[in-house]
C-alpha cells in the first residue's frame, strides 16, 4: 500500500524528529509531507532516509523557512492543501496541524499527537505573556488568530481515524480538547547511548533548549543562591538572559555534540528538570545513564520517573525525586531531600527503568499497533 507520512514541520532534531527517525526505521517507503523543511543533508539521511519533501506554500513566503512560525494563521490552510488521496495509509505527527490533513473514508489516517496545539490551549496565557502579546493592538491580533486556530483544531478531531498519545497525560487532554480516546505509546529513547560512569563528580546538570516553557531560568536562579555547581547544556532564545542571572557556580557550557553531552551527563550527581512536559525525553536519557532525577512533580515526568515526592519515604526502587511547585523554594528543597536520601539511589536500578522507553520498544510497539489497526479499519471497509 502507498504510504504518507506528514509532520508539521522539519526545522531542527528534537523529540518529535526523534520520532520521526524511528518511524522511517520501520517503514522506509513513506512519502513525506511537511509545511516547512530546512533539514541539512545529515538529518536528512538519519531522519528521512534521504527521502525529500513536498512542502506547503509557508516555504515560499517572505521569509517562510526562518520566521515561519509567523505565518500561523495560514498553518491550517496549508495544511490542507496536500493532496494524499492516492495513499492507503496516512500516519501524521502532530503538535500543531499536521493531524488536519484532508482524507476520504477509504484511507486510514493515524494520528501520532505529541501534544494538542500548546500555545492555544493549555499553554495559551503563558503564551501571550512571554510574547509580549498579552496587551496592545498586537496583542488583540494575537488572541484573534489564535481562537481562531482552536475552532479549526477542535473541528479537524473526527479527520483522524485514530489517535496514539505520546503518554497518558497527553491522552489525557486528547479526550478533553478533542473528545477522543488515544492509546498511548511512549517516544523511543536511544538508550543504547548511553552509560554507567563509575565515579560520580560533585555537579549537577539540565540540558534543553532555552526556551520560557523549559524554565531554565527556574533553575539556574535556584542554584545561583546556592553554592552548589550546575553545568547547564544547551541554547536558544533565551541563552542571553540566562547568563545574566547566572552566579560563578553556574556554567553554561551551550549546545555540545552528543558525546561531549553524555560524558557531561553521566557523572553528574543528578539531573534537574523543571518542565511541565507532555513526556519529557531528557530525564529518560538521564536515567540512561544511571543518574537521579530531580523533577517537577507535573506532566509525564511522573510517567517516566519513579520518583518519591519530598517528605514521601524513598525506597532503593526509586528513580528521582519530585517537588511540588515551579518555584526556586520547591526546587532547592528538593535537591535538599534528594542529598538526603543520595545513598538510597541505585545507578543500575535507574538505568533499567530508562530501558523501558528504549528505541526498540518503540518501533516494535508502533508497528504492532498499525498493523493490528490497519486490520481492523480494513475488515470494515
Amino acid at each position: 500500500m502507498k504510504k504518507a507520512l506528514i509532520h508539521d514541520w522539519y526545522t531542527q532534531y528534537s523529540g518529535a524528529e526523534n520520532c520521526i527517525e524511528s518511524l522511517t526505521n520501520v517503514w522506509q517507503d513513506f512519502d513525506h509531507f511537511t509545511l516547512v523543511d530546512t533539514f541539512t543533508d545529515q538529518q536528512r539521511a538519519n531522519v528521512l532516509k534521504g527521502k525529500k519533501t513536498t512542502t506547503s506554500f509557508i516555504e515560499k513566503l517572505p521569509f517562510g523557512k526562518k520566521k515561519y512560525r509567523s505565518y500561523l494563521p495560514f498553518f491550517p490552510l496549508a495544511i490542507e492543501q496536500f493532496d494524499l488521496s492516492d495513499y492507503e495509509l496516512i500516519i501524521s505527527s502532530s503538535s500543531a496541524v499536521a493531524k488536519g490533513v484532508l482524507t476520504r473514508p477509504n484511507q486510514l489516517h493515524i494520528s501520532y499527537v505529541h501534544s494538542p496545539i500548546r500555545y492555544a490551549w493549555d499553554l495559551y496565557f503563558q503564551y501571550l505573556r512571554e510574547s509580549g502579546l498579552d496587551r496592545g493592538i498586537k496583542g488583540w491580533l494575537a488572541r484573534y488568530f489564535i481562537h481562531k486556530i482552536r475552532i479549526w483544531d477542535v473541528s479537524t478531531a473526527h479527520r483522524p481515524n485514530y489517535y496514539i498519545a505520546n503518554s497518558n497525560y497527553v491522552a489525557a487532554r486528547i479526550k478533553k480538547v478533542y473528545d477522543k480516546e488515544a492509546i498511548v505509546i511512549y517516544p523511543p529513547v536511544d538508550t543504547n547511548t548511553f552509560s554507567i560512569a563509575s565515579e560520580t563528580e560533585d555537579y549537577y546538570i539540565t540540558c534543553s533548549r532555552m526556551v520560557p516553557y523549559k524554565k531554565i531560568d527556574l533553575i539556574v536562579e535556584a542554584f545561583s543562591q546556592t553554592d552548589k555547581k550546575l553545568i547547564v547544556v544547551g541554547g536558544g532564545p533565551d541563552a542571553k538572559k540566562i547568563k545574566k542571572i547566572a552566579a560563578p557556580n553556574v556554567t553554561l557550557v551551550g549546545h555540545l555534540p552528543k558525546q561531549d553531552m553524555v560524558r557531561y551527563l553521566k557523572k553528574a550527581r543528578a539531573f534537574i528538570f523543571a518542565a511541565e512536559e507532555d513526556f519529557g525525553i531528557a530525564p529518560v536519557e538521564a536515567q540512561s545513564c544511571g543518574i537521579p532525577v530531580i523533577a517537577y512533580g507535573k506532566g509525564g515526568v511522573l510517567e517516566t520517573v519513579k520518583g518519591t515526592f519530598v517528605g514521601d519515604e524513598v525506597t532503593q526502587e526509586q528513580t528521582g525525586v519530585f517537588y511540588k511547585e515551579q518555584t526556586t523554594a520547591a526546587l532547592l528543597e528538593g535537591v535538599a531531600f534528594f542529598e538526603q536520601h543520595e545513598q538510597r539511589f541505585q545507578k543500575t536500578t535507574i538505568r533499567k527503568n530508562a530501558e523501558l522507553f528504549s528505541r526498540e520498544r518503540f518501533e516494535r510497539e508502533f508497528k504492532a499497533v498499525v498493523d493490528r489497526l490497519y486490520t481492523e479499519w480494513k475488515a470494515k471497509q
